[in-house]
């Protein structure tokens, strides 16, 4: 079992770790999470978060990955890689372009040795109308090239099909879209389980069944959610603006991380 030296973390908002609790001004998120019991096992762990919110794929491959490449020492450096959502959502989303980029990407990391791991995504919500339809034929296939990547370049899965029931909109922020604190915390579990690390397996428990909502209750929510962030994403994508602009990483160099 490989005692990691370093934790590199790379992506958009998922692995900044958005709408998880705040510590010290900044959103703590999975990756955090998973640096907190990885520093246990080595008095000289370091960690870097270099994820941005709003980041699409070749912003990822382009600007993170060579900037993580310097501080990569072999298997003991473990690099994390989540990009892509951020493309497949956008209208003018091109897969063969897209899959093509990340083979780039996870390609060029595994070149530098590091213990590589990536990530599938839930790829049903709820719902049955188009746009459930169309997240769930675009997601599904990003999947399937994750995998095959993945296997190729011997990168590590996490993998969303060994717990299918995270779907569950009470894993998710207000937003559905950015995992909660319990979200985050049992994404970072599911992590150091594949890794063969300590883990809490209470994460793998389901929560109870959800009460049914009424049907002013549910239409009201989804008004309120529809104004208070469908809207201004869509007015970003108008304007060519992204949640990330202008924003620097959380941790751009090694921060000793105890």
């Amino acid at each position: 079992m490989t005692a990691f030296t370093r934790f590199i973390a790379l992506g958009d908002s998922m692995t900044e770790g958005m709408c998880d609790e705040i510590v010290d001004g900044k959103y703590r998120g999975w990756a955090d999470r998973t640096a907190d019991t990885l520093a246990k096992a080595n008095p000289n762990f370091t960690y870097i978060n270099l994820a941005i919110r709003g980041k699409l794929l070749n912003q990822v491959i382009d600007d993170q990955i060579p900037a993580a490449v310097s501080y990569i020492s072999g298997p003991e450096t473990l690099v994390s890689f989540h990009a892509g959502a951020n493309d497949v959502l956008r209208p003018n989303y091109q897969a063969d372009v897209a899959f093509a980029k990340y083979e780039r990407g996870i390609s060029d990391l595994a070149k530098t040795g590091a213990t590589v791991i990536v990530f599938t995504v839930i790829d049903r919500v709820e719902g049955n109308g188009k746009t459930a339809q169309l997240w769930h034929e675009r997601f599904s296939a990003f999947n399937v090239n994750v995998r095959e990547v993945a296997n190729k370049y011997g990168a590590t899965i996490i993998e969303s099909d060994d717990a299918k029931w995270m779907a569950d909109l009470r894993f998710l922020a207000k937003d559905r879209l950015h995992l909660n604190p319990d979200g985050h915390w049992r994404l970072s579990q599911a992590v150091l389980e594949k890794l063969g690390k300590d883990f809490d397996p209470n994460w793998k428990i389901p929560l109870a069944p959800a009460r049914k909502k009424s049907w002013l209750r549910k239409n009201s929510e989804n008004l309120i959610w529809i104004i208070t962030f469908v809207i201004p994403w869509i007015w970003r994508r108008i304007r060519g603006r992204s949640s990330g602009d202008g924003r620097s990483a959380k941790y751009e160099t090694p921060i000793s991380w105890k």
